[in-house]
């Protein structure tokens, strides 16, 4: 197993979009933090960052009174690990009471300030005076974030790989053969080391998908959490591909998993610090803690087929998703299963445009080679190695890691005609003709 460096595999060629730069920023250790604001707007931008997911983990508190409030406060109060103030004081006064603010301060404490001028002496003699960040207002919620994250992370810290949460809107719909293909891809196309995690203890199915039955994966990982490290994780992982390895699921009944909402969190966090991609592979429940782990990600894709239920679920999802992540790019969705001969579907354009998210991606119905494929232990690729279905695989991966950008028709959402001509041609006829790639 390796570790990250600072040539990240997927940012560097130029196609990364700001919507996956955003989603790279490192989560806010277990800190606590107090901020004093001067204005509304600042002390607004704080609360909306203390919300991120990327400061779950940190107790924050929102003050307003700026510096002055700061010094009152903390002489009878004890400092916490950061302290953000505020001020529109001109250079010589907020120096001199920052000066006044650090003799109550606890040793350890560290300083953020939020100023209202675009100085350079004034921050390099904040800097000199040990305050350990300096931005200027307005300030942006990533920023913040940030700014925090860098204070409370070493400059030699590796970076952590990013997390692509896939999720079913109902059973059966294909959601764990899209995590496992789409992985696959990342590895094969990028050569890059590629994580995927079967949280689905009782039903995994990525130890059969990849013909793999490894004695041991996520169920040691999560019971044995408090003593999980790199080499422990090295000797529960299976390696699939020269990228590529797995955390398999037991898939038994021998016990329950009943988790709390944190269980998985160290296992994500020493994940996400050996490679750069982890692939979650959530099943169709809702329980505290398959909700925090989708909170929890940089991506979220959900798969769903064109019915009623598919529809109501992921609108429940996606919406419940946009309004938790407001920083975050919205959950993609992946249309699976599409042209089922005789079978009533809602269409892609109506689909989509009820959810008011274009879809990613559309797989038509193929049961012959996905049952050829899930039969034999294989992925669609190596399947069929001509299949039109591995383009599309290939074309998620590259969107979901920022590779590239999603491609729009005139009308804002994506061109779906060719797909969906063959598709109509398919119903009527019910021959079995393969379908063409989807722009």
């Amino acid at each position: 197993m390796r570790t990250l460096d600072f040539d990240d595999p997927f940012a560097d060629d130029g196609l990364t979009s700001p919507e996956s730069f955003s989603s790279l920023g490192r989560p806010v250790p277990r800190i606590t933090i107090q901020a004093f604001c001067d204005t509304p707007e600042v002390a607004g931008a704080l609360d909306m960052a203390a919300s991120d997911r990327r400061m779950a983990r940190a107790h924050t508190k929102v003050h307003t009174g700026g510096i002055s409030a700061a010094i009152d406060f903390y002489q009878s109060a004890p400092t916490p690990n950061l302290i953000i103030v505020e001020s529109r004081l001109v250079k010589n006064e907020l120096i001199a009471r920052l000066d006044e603010l650090a003799e109550v301060c606890d040793s350890g404490t560290k300083v953020l300030v939020i100023g209202h001028s675009n100085d350079v002496v004034t921050y390099r003699e904040l800097l000199k005076r040990g305050v350990s960040e300096y931005l200027i207002a307005p300030v942006d919620v990533m920023a913040v974030i940030a700014a925090i994250a860098d204070i409370y992370n070493d400059d030699g810290q590796s970076k952590l790989g990013q997390v692509f949460a896939f999720v079913g809107a109902k059973g059966g719909v294909g959601s764990s053969t899209v995590a496992h293909n789409v992985a696959w891809s990342m590895s094969r196309v990028f050569g890059s080391d590629v994580i995927i995690a079967d949280l689905d203890l009782a039903f995994g199915t990525v130890g059969l998908d990849f013909n793999q039955d490894p004695p041991q994966g996520m169920a040691d990982a999560v019971f044995g959490s408090d003593r999980l490290d790199e080499v422990l994780l090295d000797r529960l992982l299976t390696k699939c591909e020269e990228h590529l390895s797995i955390l398999a699921a037991p898939a038994m009944l021998d016990k329950t998993y009943d988790f709390e909402e944190e269980a998985f969190d160290h296992v994500l966090d020493i994940l996400q610090s050996n490679v750069p991609a982890v692939v979650l592979d959530i099943p169709h429940i809702w329980t505290s803690w398959a909700r925090k782990m989708l909170l929890a990600a940089d991506d979220v894709i959900v798969t769903a087929t064109p019915d009623l239920a598919n529809l109501r679920n992921a609108k429940n999802l996606i919406d419940l998703l946009k309004q938790a992540r407001p920083n975050d790019a919205p959950p993609k969705l992946v249309l699976n299963k599409v042209g089922i001969p005789r079978q009533p579907e809602i269409k892609v354009d109506d689909f989509g445009a009820a959810l008011q998210t274009a879809p990613t991606a559309v797989i038509p119905f193929d049961p012959l080679l996905f049952g050829t494929a899930a039969n034999n232990g294989q992925m669609i690729a190596e399947a069929s190695a001509k299949s039109a279905i591995n383009d599309t695989f290939v074309d998620i991966a590259q969107i979901v890691t920022g590779r590239t950008e999603q491609k729009h028709g005139k009308k804002g959402g994506l061109s779906f005609a060719p797909l969906l001509e063959k598709l109509s041609a398919m119903q009527k006829s019910g021959k079995k003709t393969k379908p063409k790639r989807a722009a």
